[in-house]
Order: structure tokens, then C-alpha cells, then sequence
């Protein structure tokens, strides 16, 4: 579940800090990272494939510890390689476990859920189709393993009108679980107007769905005159939360760390909101808002030479 905020409000100087009520780790994520933590403390190492989470602190940590990141199964020789919280392809448990590797698996309870309700939709003779990134791991995890004529991925109306639903008249509609699901509502209407039958699986992780609405919360808030969003550089959470706060308040700011930071965003700014997306520790979130609380007021921190 997502972190809740205890009315975490900071009013020590001339800037008001607060946070969303929903923000940071989910409870996937945050098993996972103490997960490959806990095997590290009792001096065990190996591999992650593809990052544990979408955050470049994290995976530098996890490196340190002993957990290299690598980008296929094939990179790994022996030893024990942990599969993330996005998920991958059934069949990369085979793979793993013939090759003799140790599989320790930190899926996502939810991501498996979609995984079942996938494959008992296809048994029906259901055509499925994915609203997402199909670059995406975790789409990728859904997929891979399946017959190409069994499944659609779509991230646009232009996506669906490619779709042939002369022969796959009935649909069921899964959304990528880190997606804002109303960001994509026109693509999951123009997929139940084009099949003759459409039905759609809440897929929405509600973790995500809760740091989502408290993004919308805060950034509704007429005291707030600006926001930062902490979080992975490719984070799809985070993005969509910087995506749904920059709607309604134009000065909100995507930041990995405290160096994103800038001055001038903070000049006349007399309240700032703090979300976070699920791949964010704590940490980091701690650390962002005690150089907000540095920077606004002086002024004195130098500006980035790059801001995402």
C-alpha cells in the first residue's frame, strides 16, 4: 500500500512543505527492496533482471550490495538471479531453473493477479489486449509467452484502429498497472466501440490509483503554489503523478534528487507539495525536502546544469 502522510506539514520557516496523503513505495516494491536487502545483510549476492525498481539510487545501492542489474538471463551465469516486482514471462522460471539458478521472486502479488485473469480470459476465447508500453517489463511479462494472434497491446486510438476485431469480436481490456488510468480512457472507449463485445479487468494497482488521487488532492489545493514530484528518471508511476499535478498547477517540477533542484522555482512560492512515486524511498523524499527547505528561502543551492 502506498505510504500515508500524517499531515506531514513543515512550517519552521517562511516556506510551508506538505506532502500528498498517498505517496512512495507501494508494499511491492518495498518487499522487494528488502528483499535483495535481507539477502545481501546474510552475505549472499547475484543478479537482478532489469532493475529491481525504476529508481537510480536504488539500483546503485543494491549494486554496492552485492545485486547487479542485467538486462538478460542470458548475462547470468550462475548463482541466484531475482526477478522484480514487475514481473516477467512464466517461462523465464523454466529457463532459470533448468540453467540451475537460484530464482528468488519478488512479483508483485497484483502484477501475478493480472497474469491469472489473462490467461483465464484467453481460455474463454477472449482476445486480450493491453493498454501500455509494449517496451514496458511489465507488459513484456504479460506477453512474451503468448501467441501474437492471442493479444493486442494499444497506447493510443491509433493503436486500436490497427486492431482487426472482425476476428476478435470479443475483447477483454487490461491496463499496464502503473498506468493513470484516465489519462487513457479515450483508448479503452475506442476499444469497447470497435469490438462487439469488451469487457475490462481492474488492472489499476491501487496503490498507484491512491498516490494518483492524492496527487490530484494536493495539487487541487489553492495553498499550494507549487509542486515536486520525487522520483525515478524512468519511472512510469512517478511520470504520470508529475503528468496529473502539471495539469492543474503549471509549476510542478519532476525531480530524481536534491541536484534537480532549482531556485527560481521556489521565488514568490509560499506553500510547495511533496508526492513521490512507488519506486521512491523514503530517504530520498526526506532528502528532497530538506534542500527544498534550504533553497527556497536563500536561495544559496546552484542550480543543476540539467533538469529532467
Amino acid at each position: 500500500m502506498a505510504r500515508d502522510a500524517v499531515q506531514v506539514t513543515d512550517t519552521a520557516g517562511p516556506l510551508t512543505l506538505k506532502r500528498a496523503e498517498k505517496y512512495g513505495f507501494c508494499a511491492g516494491v518495498r518487499i522487494a527492496d528488502r528483499t535483495v536487502r535481507r539477502l545481501a545483510a546474510e552475505g549472499r549476492s547475484g543478479q537482478i533482471l532489469g532493475q529491481l525498481v525504476h529508481n537510480e539510487r536504488v539500483v546503485s545501492d543494491l549494486v554496492q550490495l552485492g545485486f547487479a542489474t542485467a538486462s538478460s538471463l542470458d548475462e547470468v551465469g550462475t548463482g541466484t538471479i531475482v526477478f522484480s516486482a514487475h514481473g516477467v514471462p512464466p517461462s523465464f522460471h523454466r529457463r532459470a531453473l533448468e540453467r540451475g539458478l537460484l530464482v528468488v521472486d519478488t512479483t508483485c502479488p497484483f502484477v501475478y493477479d493480472v497474469h491469472e485473469e489473462a490467461r483465464q480470459a484467453l481460455e474463454a476465447g477472449l482476445h486480450a489486449v493491453f493498454i501500455g508500453d509494449s517496451a514496458h517489463r511489465e507488459v513484456i511479462g504479460y506477453t512474451r509467452d503468448l501467441d501474437p494472434d492471442d493479444y493486442d497491446v494499444a497506447l493510443t486510438t491509433e493503436d486500436v484502429g490497427r486492431i482487426d476485431f472482425d476476428r476478435h469480436p470479443r475483447v477483454k481490456i487490461f491496463y499496464q498497472t502503473t498506468l493513470n488510468s484516465e489519462e487513457y480512457e479515450d483508448v479503452a472507449r475506442a476499444i469497447e466501440s470497435a469490438a462487439q463485445h469488451a469487457e475490462r479487468a481492474d488492472t489499476i494497482c491501487y496503490a498507484t490509483k491512491e498516490n494518483q488521487d492524492a496527487a490530484r488532492a494536493l495539487a487541487a489545493d489553492p495553498v499550494i503554489d507549487c509542486i515536486v514530484v520525487v522520483g525515478g528518471r524512468h519511472s512510469a508511476n512517478t511520470k504520470h503523478l508529475w503528468e496529473i499535478c502539471r495539469d492543474t498547477k503549471p509549476r510542478s517540477y519532476l525531480v530524481h534528487g536534491s541536484d534537480d533542484l532549482r531556485a527560481d522555482w521556489f521565488t514568490d512560492c509560499r506553500a510547495v507539495g511533496v508526492t513521490a512515486g512507488a519506486s521512491t524511498p523514503d530517504a530520498m523524499i526526506e532528502e528532497v525536502e530538506g534542500a527544498i527547505r534550504s533553497l527556497a528561502p536563500s536561495g544559496q543551492l546552484p542550480a543543476p546544469e540539467a533538469v529532467p
